[in-house]
């Protein structure tokens, strides 16, 4: 945790602050830090260069900040360990060089929610990540695939570290408006409020939380997880156009972006352009269990 707020400093760009720390704490590599950020791994190496010639020239020291300087930091540092977090996440087996990062991200969150008790973003991603880790059990079927969110069996979730989750999530609500962290992780409360595959699927929920996000981060990653919940509420066509409309160079290599078009193609009958979609995501799967459940549902 030192080393995280060491590496988030003020002086270094906001851009590169998280960047430069899963770099040089996390060990990510710079293609894995450009994909997070949605960005060219060309424009992240500039990142990262700019952000260490400042500390050189500008001669930053490398000092353990003191609570007064925290608040400056704080984003940052939880964008580091949110983005960690998610290369543990992606790896549904556990096997990947990254997955020691979820029970460290735990653990720091929890060290974190000490540090600062009141502050909701600081409670809401120790929540989040609670919720997350607690559904691990249940995402790959006994053939290694992926099992989507609204398929999973909460009989197999991990019922204390939702218990968990659930008490930061009710203290970050106590201190006021929620930010966007706390309600993504209300998202993921009300998924882990199911208590078993009869339970529905609280997609109207999820649709409203995701339009409350759109006022604070409104960014590809929340519209696309947005248009997941509206195919589900509304239609896959409406789904369709919103995921459509987001198309660009930035989203070539975003392999969610691909897999969710390449579901909302096929729901609507374009069979063909489905078909290339899904191949597409395929080759840009992260694991094998995802790229099994893709190939899967490919028409």
């Amino acid at each position: 945790m030192r080393l995280i707020f060491i590496c988030c400093h003020p002086s270094i760009a906001p851009e590169s602050r998280a960047a430069l720390t899963l770099r040089l704490v996390c060990g990510l590599a710079a293609r894995e830090i450009a994909a997070a950020f949605l960005v060219p791994e060309a424009t992240l190496l500039q990142r990262l260069t700019r952000a260490k010639r400042k500390i050189s020239a500008a001669g930053v020291p490398f000092a353990v900040p003191g609570p007064a300087e925290w608040p400056e930091r704080l984003d940052a540092v939880l964008s580091t360990l949110e983005i960690a977090y998610s290369k543990a996440h992606e790896d549904a087996a556990a096997v990947g060089p990254h997955a020691g990062f979820a029970d460290e991200v735990l653990q720091l969150t929890e060290a974190l929610a000490v540090m600062l008790p009141n502050e909701g973003e600081v409670l809401a991603l120790a929540a989040l990540v609670r919720f997350a880790e607690a559904r691990r059990p249940s995402r790959l079927d006994r053939a290694g695939a992926m099992v989507p969110l609204s398929e999973q069996d909460p009989a197999l979730w991990r019922r204390p570290l939702i218990e968990a989750g659930d008490r930061f999530l009710y203290r970050a609500r106590n201190l006021g408006e929620p930010g966007p962290r706390a309600l993504l992780a209300a998202i993921h409360g009300v998924w882990c409020a199911r208590r078993s595959l009869r339970d529905p699927p609280p997609w109207p929920i999820v649709l409203q939380l995701y339009d409350a996000m759109l006022a604070q981060r409104d960014d590809v990653i929340v519209r696309l997880n947005r248009a997941v919940a509206l195919a589900e509420v509304r239609s896959a066509q409406a789904a369709l156009a919103e995921v459509e409309a987001l198309a660009g160079p930035q989203l070539e290599a975003f392999q969610s972006w691909h897999a969710v078009r390449a579901d909302l193609l096929r729901r609507v009958g374009r069979i063909e352009e489905s078909r290339d979609a899904y191949g597409r995501a395929i080759e840009l799967a992260a694991g094998p269990g995802e790229r099994a459940w893709l190939a899967a549902r490919r028409p």
